[in-house]
């Protein structure tokens, strides 16, 4: 019992103004296998009738919450146990200041991914638009978010950068979108026969919703065409430049069937001769 004793009080570091003993650690050690017990129970009983992304969701936030409750038992336990922590957290200030400045990106990231998942401004499977790339998210983490570009290329995009930048969310209100092919005729032909191409060129086109219907709008007397706006919803915002491609493919031949011509910008240049 003697050598059991003097064991638990056995000095692992001491100097003039804190000492830690064996027991002291064995208690941190103990704590922290309760608390990780109590934990798993909190988790357990929120997630137990959560949905499945929401689950994702809460498990994200509570790794974070997680390892400060940690941080926080060993500061307890230490302070309870006769530590005194004051000397320990002002001896290390100067690391902690460093490391702040260090992890001040870090936490910005992870507050920033907490208040995505919080307020659902974004879900996995929305299509982002930020800094001129387009990518369907695919992953929501709580330091970075990940979207899967047109090509193929995975963009990783820190958390704060959705606070600090705009971003155009293409399917935050719905799945559909509406989307635009714009295209000239030149003048003098039928304005009501070309409605009725670009009409029917749409209401063919697969990937393109059948309600709400297609509809074409005269947008402007161009320099030197006739400027039509034909305006659909589609389903999928990530693949609508193929279905816009085919568009193209399908109005240029409809309208080379009809003779409706596609005009270029043309300049009149007269030349004048001065005689000396």
């Amino acid at each position: 019992m003697k050598l059991i004793r003097e064991f638990l009080n056995y000095q692992l570091f001491a100097s003039e103004s804190i000492s830690i003993a064996v027991w002291q650690i064995l208690l941190v050690l103990v704590a922290f296998i309760f608390t990780g017990f109590f934990l798993r129970i909190i988790r357990n009983i929120v997630t137990r009738k959560l949905e499945s992304d929401d689950k994702n969701k809460f498990i994200s936030i509570f790794k974070f919450v997680k390892y400060v409750v940690y941080i926080l038992v060993v500061i307890i336990t230490l302070s309870s146990s006769g530590v005194d922590v004051t000397v320990l957290l002002t001896a290390s200030a100067a690391i902690f200041v460093g490391l702040g400045f260090a992890l001040q990106n870090l936490f910005q990231d992870i507050i920033s991914g907490i208040l995505i998942i919080i307020d659902k401004s974004l879900h996995v499977g929305d299509i982002i638009e930020i800094d001129g790339k387009v990518g369907k998210v695919t992953d929501i983490r709580l330091r970075t978010t990940r979207a899967l570009t047109r090509d193929d290329k995975v963009l990783v995009i820190p958390n704060h950068n959705f606070l600090t930048e705009v971003l155009y969310n293409y399917t935050q209100n719905q799945k559909s979108t509406r989307e635009s092919v714009k295209v000239g005729v030149a003048y003098g032909s039928d304005v009501r026969l070309v409605e009725k191409l670009l009409l029917g060129c749409a209401n063919k086109q697969r990937g393109i919703l059948k309600k709400p219907a297609p509809m074409v709008l005269f947008e402007d007397f161009g320099d030197s065409s006739l400027n039509f706006g034909l305006f659909f919803y589609v389903s999928d915002s990530f693949g609508d430049p193929k279905i816009k491609s085919d568009l193209r493919f399908a109005i240029d031949q409809i309208f080379r069937e009809h003779n409706v011509t596609i005009p270029f910008p043309q300049r009149d240049v007269h030349l004048f001769q001065t005689n000396k």
